[in-house]
């Protein structure tokens, strides 16, 4: 029973923060927060395939631009988007906001201001630019898939220690995130950057950490608290913070 249910978190993880297929859940369904410590795990399930297309097009000679845009392309449709809409929605809500309330206005508007436009634009070619930087396909690929899984693996910890900042959506849906899972999914998330090397593996962490915890004082001064898209721009400014380090390592 206990392993049925963890493969059913698996599976409601998946259907969060992936466009794979994993059917319907049986009642009782489990919490939005009870699945945060298998996160990791989505992102693996996102990157893994990534990485795959990473190395058939870079061994193809398509150079390391269009390997690198052939990663961050396939790992956008396989997330489904999530955390570029989430980034551009921040940036479009922090930035064209003047009150907390038109803040969240604006940030739930399906409509894309120029705020969003500049930050997807950003993201993407230093997404592309930072992983083009590196020369070992070998790297890249232990990259791509520990950094996908640590930038995850912290969501859940930022969720704990931060309040909703409204009584609805995927931010308050996700709040009741337990202790337990989330130092499994830190521990997982840290553990997958280990084949990158221990002390690489540190200052990477570390430097997700600090970009979310960045992120985390930005959104309680803007909107007092977090949701599902500041969770999401988390995701995608972390990752990115990571690629600039492993860069800046090596």
């Amino acid at each position: 029973m206990m392993l049925r249910a963890r493969l059913t978190e698996v599976r409601l993880a998946l259907m969060l923060l992936t466009r794979f297929p994993v059917g319907n859940l049986d009642d009782p369904a489990p919490t939005m927060g009870a699945s945060a410590w298998a996160w990791p795990l989505a992102g693996l399930a996102v990157s893994a395939p990534s990485a795959l297309v990473y190395y058939v097009l870079c061994n193809a000679g398509f150079g390391a631009q269009i390997s690198a845009l052939g990663m961050v392309g396939t790992a956008t449709v396989l997330s489904g988007a999530l955390h570029e809409d989430g980034l551009a929605d921040m940036a479009d809500g922090f930035g064209g906001g003047q009150t907390k309330q038109r803040k969240l206005e604006i940030m739930r508007d399906s409509r894309i201001g120029s705020y969003g436009v500049l930050a997807l634009i950003f993201a993407v070619a230093f997404h592309i630019s930072f992983i083009a930087a590196l020369e070992t396909p070998q790297t890249v690929l232990f990259a791509a898939i520990g950094i996908a899984m640590a930038s995850r693996g912290a969501l859940p910890l930022w969720l704990h220690l931060m309040p909703p900042a409204r009584q609805d959506g995927l931010g308050h849906a996700a709040t009741s995130v337990p202790k337990a899972g989330v130092s499994c999914a830190v521990a997982i998330g840290f553990v997958s950057l280990l084949p990158l090397g221990l002390i690489p593996a540190l200052i990477i962490f570390a430097a997700l950490m600090v970009c979310g915890g960045l992120v985390c004082l930005l959104a309680m001064k803007q909107i007092s608290g977090q949701t599902g898209d500041v969770i999401g721009a988390i995701q995608k400014l972390s990752e990115l913070s990571g690629w600039a380090v492993l860069v800046v390592l090596l």
